[in-house]
């Protein structure tokens, strides 16, 4: 077996064929290299610089898909508003308010008064207002004379431009220059619970009321003693009829009240109402006569 020099060392067989190299050898010996071998020696090292050459960002792993958020963080938290899910395509969103008041809307016919708002709580505070109901100071709900039960009026504080919308539930008041008697909540939301009375504009909003219709009298007075209302009854019954003497179990003790006339619309009775102020001296009040209490009510 032939001995190979210690000059010579053998540097690479990757199975491309023999590739030797001799080094320190004498200049009498060549290198050997086959040009098929060496052509495919060549491409190998240039594949493999290019694959240490690759662009970081080829190695980059790809982004995280966005988490879907729990069921619990995801709820709206106003339920009571939530809308159930449709198919259906939703219609464009409706542009959001501003939250400044919003302009009053026409009272029916024209109805809009003005005058003075006072406001009444305890005693009256769990009594029977003149509907039927038990009186809640801390419910959104007013006295009017004239008006009919249920109405819906917004009452406007012309001192501070603050309003509130309140339901007719009650009559009065019976109080000279007085229009509307408004809860304590509605007086509170005004800011009219301190000065007590102040100047007001009163808008009826229910839709299709007229509050001009119906039956009305006028009350020309209001006595602590029975006899007094009935001589005045009497004294008035040879020129006014029909009168009515109408008990109210006030907190204060019980009233007698003297009314007159079942005048057919509000304008015939404050026509009638200004002859009786005319001709006899009284300051009198016109109020509704509602259906089933001829007499005008209880309060």
């Amino acid at each position: 077996m032939r001995r190979v020099p210690r000059k010579l060392r053998r540097i690479h067989n990757h199975d491309l064929g023999r590739l030797v190299i001799f080094t320190r050898a004498s200049i009498r010996h060549r290198v050997v290299l086959h040009r098929p071998y060496f052509l495919g020696f060549l491409f190998f090292l240039m594949l493999s610089g290019c694959g240490s050459r690759r662009p970081v960002a080829g190695r980059q792993p790809p982004p995280a898909q966005p988490t879907e958020t729990p069921p619990a963080k995801g709820e709206s938290p106003n339920r009571s508003t939530s809308v159930p899910e449709s198919s259906a395509p939703l219609p464009p969103a409706a542009p959001v308010a501003k939250r400044n008041k919003p302009a009053p809307a026409p009272a029916p016919f024209g109805y809009a008064e003005e005058g003075n708002a006072s406001w009444y709580g305890v005693p009256f505070h769990g009594r029977r207002a003149s509907n039927g109901e038990i009186y809640d100071m801390y419910k959104l709900t007013a006295a009017h004379r004239t008006l009919p039960f249920e109405t819906m009026v917004r009452v406007t504080n012309l001192d501070n431009g603050k309003s509130t919308v309140v339901r007719i539930t009650d009559r009065g008041p019976f109080v000279d220059n007085r229009i509307i008697d408004l809860s304590f909540a509605a007086a509170r939301e005004v800011d009219s619970v301190g000065p007590g009375v102040v100047p007001v504009r009163v808008e009826v909003i229910s839709p299709g009321v007229d509050p001009t219709s119906g039956f009305f009298t006028v009350q020309v007075g209001a006595f602590r003693d029975r006899g007094n209302a009935e001589r005045l009854r009497d004294r008035l019954s040879a020129s006014y009829s029909p009168i009515f003497i109408q008990q109210y179990d006030s907190p204060d003790g019980v009233l007698y009240r003297v009314r007159v006339g079942k005048i057919s619309g509000e304008d015939s009775a404050h026509q009638f109402s200004d002859q009786l102020h005319d001709r006899q001296g009284f300051t009198p009040f016109v109020t509704r006569l509602d259906e089933g209490t001829p007499t005008g009510g209880i309060r």
